[in-house]
């Protein structure tokens, strides 16, 4: 077959998600496995989310609220905004698809941080860009190299924070002074999918970038606190006049029905919100302790995920755990190639991980 695809679309590296449970279970013949490697939530969905989707399932013939009218509402209270300041999406990853062809043409320049999260770079390619990936600077954002890649065409900058899959955070006092230096019209997108996570207190939470006089975007997401991963359901806080843009390129039905039941139940439920904080920072700060115990060394973090150092080829270690039943992640593709990424599971599934890394180190 013979097709005419841009150059800037073929130099793209594809994502590459984790395989399903199921398929690598099949594939390595385990069972009973335990899944790290995500950053999902262990304690499963919001009760009040199924509530909400079970009494949604007799209306699946009619199509979405286009307009997500319910959804809004509730996310522009949660927040203290008005409505008008909301776009929703299938995820987070729509808002930022909006927000690049809203803004972007082929040759206007995105800066984004290297290592993060690698939809910022790809989308941004796709359409025609040139992505300025920034280095992190001791595991942080390089605010001042970030300006000094600041051009005349420029149009955004991507933020991470806390960052995939650093787990550090960008803090207040250095966002207002890097914000301070941008020019008026570059777009500024903080990707907040771990900001429930976060105990600095010194850590950025932009709260209400609609009452900014710059464009200033905030993503947020239903997948990682609140348990609806396999829903696909985020949204971007911003000024209005934004917001009115992203809405004339916006497919009317990108939330499906049942999307936007369960995330409006799931912003009511502030008990499984602490529930499931309290379980990850319990989590962390156990396996911190054992990982002491085995003298490896890791990055702390601010989200539910965080860096370890394996002190061996990462990918090698990621195959072993695999056949001891344990999916973690490997960072050699993100620039750190003898470190795994996992997640906090469950008790009994932080236990077993430990238990199955002694004996793969070993």
């Amino acid at each position: 077959m013979k097709l005419s695809v841009p150059d800037y679309i073929q130099a793209i590296e594809p994502y590459v998600p984790g395989k399903p449970l199921d398929e690598l279970e099949r594939e390595y013949g385990i069972q009973d496995s335990v899944k790290l490697a995500s950053n999902e939530n262990p304690l499963g969905p919001s009760p009040k989310a199924l509530a909400a989707i079970r009494k949604g399932l007799a209306t699946l013939h009619r199509y979405p609220d286009g307009a997500g009218h319910l959804l809004t509402r509730k996310i522009a209270g949660a927040n203290g905004i008005r409505p008008a300041n909301v776009v929703i999406g299938n995820g987070s990853d729509d808002i930022i698809a909006l927000l690049v062809r809203a803004l972007i043409q082929p040759g206007d320049r995105v800066i984004v941080p290297r290592p993060s999260f690698l939809m910022y770079a790809i989308t941004a390619t796709a359409a025609g860009a040139v992505v300025d990936a920034v280095p992190l600077k001791s595991l942080a954002m390089d605010f001042d190299a970030m300006v000094d890649r600041i051009t005349a065409h420029t149009r955004l900058v991507f933020l991470c924070n806390p960052n995939n899959p650093t787990g550090t955070v960008v803090t207040r006092k250095a966002f207002e002074r890097f914000m301070a230096r941008l020019p008026d019209d570059v777009v500024v997108v903080v990707d907040e999918a771990y900001i429930e996570f976060a105990r600095n207190p010194d850590c950025l939470k932009t709260g209400r970038p609609a009452d900014v006089k710059r464009p200033l975007v905030t993503l947020r997401t239903f997948s990682k606190v609140y348990g609806l991963a396999g829903l696909r359901v985020g949204y971007g806080i911003m000024p209005a006049e934004l917001a009115e843009v992203l809405n004339r390129v916006r497919q009317p039905f990108n939330v499906n029905t049942m999307a936007q039941a369960a995330a409006a139940a799931a912003l009511d439920d502030r008990v499984f919100l602490n529930d499931t904080v309290g379980l990850v920072h319990r989590g962390l700060d156990d396996l911190y302790a054992a990982l002491d115990n085995l003298g490896l060394t890791y990055v702390k973090t601010e989200a539910n995920f965080f860096l370890i150092d394996v002190g061996q080829p990462a990918d090698a270690v990621f195959e072993d755990m695999l056949r001891q039943g344990i999916i973690v992640r490997s960072m050699r593709a993100y620039g750190f190639p003898s470190h795994i990424r996992i997640n906090v599971g469950l008790e009994a599934e932080n236990r077993r991980f430990l238990n199955a890394l002694e004996r793969v180190l070993a």
